[in-house]
């Protein structure tokens, strides 16, 4: 069974905020909450990189730990959801996720607690899959359409990858090492040795991925 993950890419990104765009409008978010969000460290110095974010899908999702009435649960596929019908709206999520993913909805002037929200890698919630209910709640199921997140696929330059996380972490091996920037990738020595250990041909496509 796959498991499931996002990537992003920041060599690739150019905070063009199209995944924002793309959650909000597939899934028609509640106002007020940003299910995806694009972060830009050193912004305007040398140095510069922007990352897309959203919820992890953690292995050992710290949401899920603190939740008081265990309305968090992972799929098969690996992907952590959550229960709208259980879920307080105590907040201990929102403390204890280190990417701020679950989120309060906003409502008339001054802002109203609600159910929390929070990126479903656009995998619905616990009614049938593709009901109205289950859309209405969490947004649409496209994982039981058989297609990958909206903002993965809506992002132009490919820099937020998802999907099985085997192959996603394969296509941003193969790319970094066609940068031959290897060693400014954290963990990268640890996880694949040296940065010229099997560099490819240049121009030469590795397992199906074009750079």
């Amino acid at each position: 069974m796959a498991r499931m993950k996002f990537v992003c890419d920041s060599e690739r990104c150019i905070e063009c905020n199209g995944c924002v765009t793309a959650c909000k409008n597939e899934n028609e978010v509640p106002w007020g909450v940003n299910r995806r969000r694009v972060v830009t460290l050193n912004d305007g110095v040398p140095g510069e990189r922007s990352i897309s974010v959203a919820c992890m899908h953690c292995s050992d999702a710290p949401c899920m730990a603190v939740c008081p009435v265990q309305c968090f649960y992972r799929t098969e596929e690996g992907v952590v959801l959550h229960d709208k019908d259980v879920c307080i709206g105590c907040g201990y999520c929102s403390y204890a996720c280190p990417f701020g993913a679950p989120q309060f909805p906003s409502q008339g002037t001054f802002g109203a607690r609600g159910k929390m929200d929070k990126c479903t890698f656009c995998a619905g919630g616990p009614e049938e899959n593709g009901s109205q209910a289950e859309f209405e709640k969490y947004g649409r199921n496209r994982l039981a359409e058989g297609k990958l997140p909206a903002c993965a696929e809506m992002c132009s330059t490919k820099a937020l990858l998802a999907g099985d996380g085997d192959v996603v972490a394969d296509i941003f091996r193969t790319r970094v090492v066609h940068r031959g920037k290897g060693a400014e990738v954290w963990g990268w020595g640890t996880a694949y040795g040296s940065q010229t250990a099997g560099t490819p041909t240049a121009g030469t496509p590795t397992n199906g991925v074009t750079k």
